[in-house]
């Protein structure tokens, strides 16, 4: 809750400290006396706009200084723990404003954003009059507002997770197919390569063989005739080294009869003999064997040229190519794996989109029934409000795409007169009626997230029993939460916890705004004047002090 305000510099207010209390604290006084000032320094800190118009005449710069007992808001402590912030029970801001533009912002003693103080403080404090209210006027807040009326929070915490999921898959899948289109063409490519190679059947070490192969073949002729003649010299016709090898050999065998010493030579002779014989069969086994084979060239060649083109294309050698064809196989089985990731997302989407529509639904059902419970409830609240014939109308539209809240937007619509058709709040609602609206609301939900709430001309155009009943209202809702209420009427003021004066005064010549935080007999006398005005009689006080006690004994 708010706990101080201080403000320096602002309009015609010098130097203002206020301390707040709990429950229902009610700021009077004359028209003109600094009330509505109070309330704009209280927007400054919630991130309003930010006029230098606003600095006291005379002055270069202007401050407002906010305390909030944070001690029972976890969810603020953490948004500042999240923003390396200082974070106690107690939260200080502070707004300076500066003629010369250097308009600063500091939360716990450190600069900040605008971005920051706006989040923050909106997590604190609410403004519901003539410029300010927030709460109703944004569509998601309203939708906000009937889902808390049905009593939805679990069932709109599960669509919104279910959304998220759904949103996540929807995401990776586009960013699947995105991959998909440019690896479409690459796996054309690699599927090519791929199958041109296979149909290759390549074989380790099958291009030495065919370069050999082909050499044979290409030299068949030569290779005919070279050991064809080898043959006819060594075996053949007449003067064949065989014939004369073994004339000599029988000659140095008979001579080696008479010199023994010639047995080995005579034995080389013989064994040479034989050699060159298995030599000269050699050689006509493969004279006869050995053809031309023309077609056999032609298949060696065409297959070495094949050979090559690969080569040129993946590889210097064939286990080069081979080792390319492994690793583009390794790629292709990748892409195509993202069809099987596809499949596997697409229905995990589906899925999810089942649970979307079916959750969805239910959401629906329930805003759409409690939509006519709450129209009933808050008419109700607003007839007693001096709104006699306003018509208040939560109307669902369908979106064409969910969001995380779900199927449809909720606005709601106001018609404060009879026979008028109803329209949106933004476009038609005064200040005033968005004050005892949003009191509607309160009556309807009395509870509330943000701890501190600040009513300006909630009373505007009512009197008598209404205004008492408004003030009966207010008490009400400060029994969950921290209000602030402007107030002309001494029917709201007699129900206050706290009760502040706020007076014009003239110090050195200058005038300035002051407050005065009242004790029981000043109550009295301040609600005399509301009911009087500047001449108080003692009729005034009694009705004041029988005001002061019914509000107490209610």
């Amino acid at each position: 809750m708010l706990t101080d305000l201080t403000i320096k510099n602002i309009a015609i207010i010098d130097s203002l400290h206020i301390a707040f209390s709990s429950g229902l604290t009610v700021l009077t006084g004359e028209t003109g006396a600094g009330k509505s000032i109070i309330i704009d320094a209280v927007g400054l800190i919630m991130g309003s706009r930010a006029s230098s118009d606003l600095i006291r005449s005379g002055e270069e710069e202007a401050t407002v200084e906010a305390i909030f007992d944070i001690s029972e808001r976890p969810e603020v402590v953490q948004v500042l723990e999240q923003a390396g912030l200082e974070a106690g029970t107690e939260l200080l801001f502070k707004r300076s404003i500066s003629r010369s533009g250097k308009n600063r912002i500091f939360i716990n003693g450190s600069m900040a954003t605008l971005v920051l103080l706006t989040d923050i403080a909106g997590r604190l404090i609410n403004i519901y009059g003539q410029h300010e209210s927030q709460t109703l006027l944004r569509p998601d807040n309203q939708l906000a507002l009937l889902d808390a009326f049905a009593g939805t929070g679990t069932l709109r915490e599960q669509f919104a997770q279910t959304f998220r999921a759904h949103s996540r898959v929807a995401e990776q899948l586009e960013n699947l197919e995105a991959i998909e289109r440019e690896a479409a063409r690459r796996l054309d490519l690699l599927s090519f390569q791929s199958d041109e190679i296979a149909a290759a059947g390549l074989k380790a070490g099958e291009e030495e063989a065919l370069a050999e192969q082909r050499q044979l073949l290409a030299s068949a002729d030569k290779l005919s005739s070279v050991s064809g003649e080898a043959f006819e010299v060594i075996y053949g016709g007449d003067g064949a080294i065989l014939g004369q090898l073994r004339r000599i050999s029988t000659s140095v065998r008979d001579i080696a009869s008479i010199d023994h010493t010639l047995g080995g030579p005579a034995t080389a002779l013989e064994e040479a003999y034989l050699q060159l014989e298995d030599t000269a069969i050699s050689l006509r086994d493969y004279t006869t064997r050995l053809e031309s084979d023309p077609a056999a060239l032609q298949m060696a060649d065409d297959r070495l040229d094949q050979i090559s083109r690969l080569k040129r294309k993946y590889g210097s050698t064939v286990d080069e190519v081979l080792a390319f064809k492994q690793q583009i196989d390794s790629e292709l089985e990748e892409l195509r794996g993202r069809e099987h990731d596809r499949q596997r997302l697409e229905a995990e989407r589906d899925q999810l989109m089942g649970q979307l529509l079916k959750t969805g639904a239910e959401l629906t059902d329930r805003r759409t029934t409690h939509a006519v419970r709450l129209k009933l409830a808050l008419e109700s609240e607003a007839h007693q409000l001096a709104m006699k014939g306003a018509v208040i109308e939560p109307a669902l539209e369908k979106l064409a795409e969910p969001r995380s809240t779900g199927f449809e937007r909720v606005e709601f619509l106001f018609s404060p007169n009879p026979g008028e058709p109803p329209r949106p709040l933004a476009k038609i609602a005064s200040g005033g009626e968005l004050s005892r609206l949003m009191l509607a609301f309160k009556q309807v939900l009395p509870e509330g997230d943000v701890p501190t709430l600040v009513f300006d001309e909630v009373d505007t155009g009512i009197s008598g029993a209404t205004s008492e009943l408004v003030g009966r209202k207010l008490k009400n809702v400060a029994m969950n939460q921290q209000v602030l209420c402007i107030t002309h009427l001494p029917q709201v003021a007699s129900f206050a916890d706290q009760h502040l004066r706020v007076e014009k005064r003239v110090l050195d010549g200058r005038t300035t705004t002051g407050i005065s935080v009242l004790n029981s007999p000043e109550r009295t006398r301040e609600i005399a004047r509301m009911l009087a005005g500047e001449k108080i009689t003692d009729s005034a006080l009694k009705h004041a002090a029988e005001m002061l006690a019914a509000s107490k004994a209610s």
